[in-house]
């Protein structure tokens, strides 16, 4: 009880801040057996954090911030390069066979995935994207949702919740999207916290396409989440580089282009 407001408050505090910007959530529960600490006393150190603005409570835990970044919320990015993720979209669906369990990570090229393969059968798709659920939630496609920690710009699920479930799964391919693919940089994304979710999801799976239209090629976000390598294919548009792509296939990558037919 001394301790309210003291020293070891604040370095509980601190280190607390810490864990939840590099893993993105965390539960009160976690927190209480990590520095064995009552739960009360957790919930009084998330206030303290949030107060400040530097975490976000949630309901039974904390997330991290969203910090500004050049990426906007998905429903921003629905009407760009438009065109692009519709032919990818239908490329990577008219690719995935009956039968399978495949995954779609969340996004708006992922998204267009999700809308030409709403008219199959016999199929199970694996997400932890909202939209992409709600997308294929009149289809005959079976679909199992992900759950964890909301990350409300791009309507998905991550966090160590979601990364637990991922444990668990095995799908035959993984479909993500990507902010920047290179040849030389990988893979690469914005939001941090996102990166141990997607890694995660990377795991449930040896077939990872990646989806990304041109303007994504070349590109080299904030974090790293795989070498280029990772990825079994990568499904882009007409206008990508020819000379990134050459530099991906050189990484033993196969790359489609899909046209706007």
């Amino acid at each position: 009880m001394a301790e309210r407001g003291g020293p070891l408050r604040e370095q509980r505090a601190r280190a607390i801040a810490e864990l939840v910007r590099r893993l993105g959530a965390v539960s009160v529960g976690e927190l209480a057996e990590r520095f064995q600490v009552s739960e009360m006393t957790i919930r009084r150190d998330l206030q303290l954090l949030h107060d400040r603005n530097e975490i976000e409570r949630t309901h039974g835990g904390a997330v991290a911030l969203e910090r500004p970044t050049d990426e906007p919320p998905w429903t921003q990015r629905l009407g760009q390069q438009a065109a692009a993720k519709q032919s990818i979209g239908r490329l990577v669906a008219r690719s995935i066979p009956d039968g399978s369990t495949v995954f779609l990570g969340s996004g708006t090229t992922t998204l267009a995935v999700a809308d030409h393969l709403a008219g199959r059968q016999h199929l199970t798709v694996v997400t932890n994207a909202l939209p992409i659920a709600s997308a294929l939630a009149s289809s005959a496609v079976d679909v199992v949702v992900v759950g964890g920690f909301l990350r409300h710009r791009e309507m998905s699920m991550i966090g160590h919740l979601a990364e637990r479930a991922l444990e668990q799964m095995r799908c035959d391919e993984v479909v993500m999207g990507m902010r920047g693919v290179d040849p030389d940089h990988g893979l690469t994304s914005e939001h941090l916290p996102e990166l141990v979710t997607d890694q995660a999801v990377m795991r449930t799976s040896n077939r990872l396409t990646i989806v990304a239209d041109a303007t994504k090629l070349g590109h080299v976000a904030a974090s790293k989440t795989a070498p280029v390598e990772a990825a079994s294919r990568l499904v882009t548009d007409s206008e990508a580089d020819p000379d990134l792509l050459a530099a991906i296939r050189a990484r033993g990558v196969a790359v489609e282009i899909a046209d706007s037919a």
